[in-house]
């Protein structure tokens, strides 16, 4: 077997191996953060790999003697390019985004652009692939039919499949006592209060419910758990200090996560303030604010909370829950209505990071009162 051949096999061998990365990958929900991290490494040097293979082809473009003689041939070399910008893009977003192989990388550390630069890498990598079948093939336009509905198959399956599934189907079961309790911190004078808001204390949501991690709830040695109770039960562990819910006194949310969306999207172009139940902070000389991104920002009952707070001389540390990134534009929400206070940022804290964030809490609070 002939040189040229063998490096043809290999290449296409390399080729599956991404394709089956870049899928397995999709489904990160069941294979969790650290794996999903390892493979994304593994389809980094599989692309090493490929361009090796596939030097020749570049060079030739890079010197001008690639034929462009048809517009499938033009069609096709953009793809390409857009395909290697793209998956740059993707290794960039990637150490952004991650939890466990490159923690203090921030650039480009938006989960909602590392999803739509994967499924843009999903889908060029189809077209790109069909392309080779098209020019092989002797039907082009049912070539083209095929490479068509591959491509939008492709960003079904990533924008709605992929996120569907991680929504209603990753059940989260946690052991109460070892998520919550741990280490101490000693605050001295200091006068601190858990504050926290959480869509199951809310809402309509039955205690038959499942519990998944992209709807705030959760099983804790299987009784149902807002997500955010359990983040504000580590503080209180750790600080040795109360806490309070904030609750809404008039119609709670719908039972539904898709519902309670809707609603909450309406509450915030209306500027809305439910009412709550009156919450003391007097005695406190700060507040530890625990609330989840609605809409890239607070949900509307924490904002009745600090219109009708004393917070005036308050430091106020932010903790907040989300599906996406960082804080979205609460922090600034929270400024404008918490007069008078010190805002602090502390942690925003990804939704599948909540049963294990004891850690990180423990830290960026020990680091607050060590003095």
């Amino acid at each position: 077997m002939d040189k040229a051949k063998v490096k043809r096999k290999i290449g296409i061998f390399i080729d599956i191996i991404m394709f089956a990365l870049l899928a397995a990958q999709m489904l990160y929900i069941f294979t969790g953060n650290i794996a999903h991290e390892i493979m994304g490494i593994a389809f980094f040097i599989s692309l090493v790999g490929h361009i090796i293979i596939k030097s020749s082809w570049i060079k030739a473009l890079l010197k001008g003697k690639i034929k462009f003689d048809s517009k499938a041939r033009v069609f096709s070399t953009i793809v390409t390019i857009l395909l290697f910008l793209c998956i740059i893009a993707l290794a960039l977003s990637s150490m952004g985004v991650s939890r466990f192989l490159f923690p203090d990388i921030t650039f480009l550390g938006y989960t909602d652009l590392h999803r739509y630069l994967a499924t843009a890498v999903l889908t060029l990598a189809v077209v790109h692939g069909g392309m080779h079948g098209y020019f092989k093939a002797k039907k082009k336009k049912k070539a083209v039919v095929l490479i068509c509905l591959g491509a939008v198959l492709s960003m079904v399956i990533s924008l709605v499949a992929v996120p569907y599934i991680n929504r209603h189907f990753r059940k989260v079961d946690v052991n109460y006592s070892q998520a919550v309790e741990g280490e101490k911190i000693n605050t001295g004078s200091k006068k601190p209060l858990v504050v926290y808001f959480t869509w199951l204390e809310n809402s309509q949501v039955s205690q038959d419910a499942d519990a998944v991690s992209g709807a705030s709830l959760l099983r804790a040695d299987g009784k149902l758990m807002g997500s955010n109770q359990l983040i504000a039960d580590m503080l209180t562990d750790m600080l040795s200090c109360p806490k309070a819910s904030i609750t809404v006194t008039g119609d709670k949310y719908p039972g539904t996560y898709s519902k309670t969306v809707s609603a909450a999207g309406d509450e915030l172009k209306e500027k809305a303030r439910p009412d709550i139940e009156k919450i003391d902070i007097s005695g406190y000389d700060s507040i530890i604010l625990v609330y989840p991104l609605w809409w890239g920002n607070i949900p509307m009952p924490v904002a009745s909370f600090l219109e009708g707070a004393q917070t005036k001389g308050l430091d106020i540390y932010l903790v907040a829950t989300q599906g996406s990134t960082g804080y979205g534009s609460s922090v600034k929400e929270i400024k404008e209505l918490a007069e008078g206070a010190d805002v602090h940022e502390v942690v925003s804290i990804y939704c599948e990071d909540i049963p294990k964030a004891r850690k990180v809490l423990f830290e960026k609070f020990k680091e607050i009162y060590k003095d």
